[in-house]
């Protein structure tokens, strides 16, 4: 069984600062890639952020210059460092990694249960 867990989330102000995690637990044999996805009401989920095992990263135009996505490898962690708030990044933030366990040794996408991220004055 592997889980993610989420957290972070919260309300802030326009130009606020909020830092998610997802930790990744479980059977885990190796994990591959990781990322940060969101969905806002009436929209379709979209990537917000995604980093390789080996520390490459890949962003949303939308977020470029703002979140940073980081990984510890040794906690089986991801990270999005989120800067400069816009209302529009409003939306339930979903953790993502593609992990083999050790029960099927093959690369499977798992998901977190979301976070909500309110930006709101």
């Amino acid at each position: 069984q592997v889980q993610l867990v989420e957290s972070g989330g919260g309300l802030v102000q326009p130009g606020g600062s909020l830092r998610l995690s997802c930790a990744a637990s479980g059977s885990i044999f190796v994990i591959y890639a990781m990322g940060w996805y969101r969905q806002a009401p009436g929209k379709e989920r979209e990537l917000v952020a995604a980093i390789t095992s080996g520390g490459s990263t890949n962003y949303a135009d939308s977020v470029k210059g703002r979140f940073t996505i980081s990984r510890d490898n040794a906690k089986n962690t991801v990270y999005l460092q989120m800067n400069s708030l816009k209302p529009e990044d409003t939306a339930v933030y979903y953790c993502n990694a593609d992990i083999a366990s050790y029960r099927t040794y093959r690369s499977l996408p798992y998901w977190g249960q979301g976070t909500q991220v309110t930006v709101s004055s």
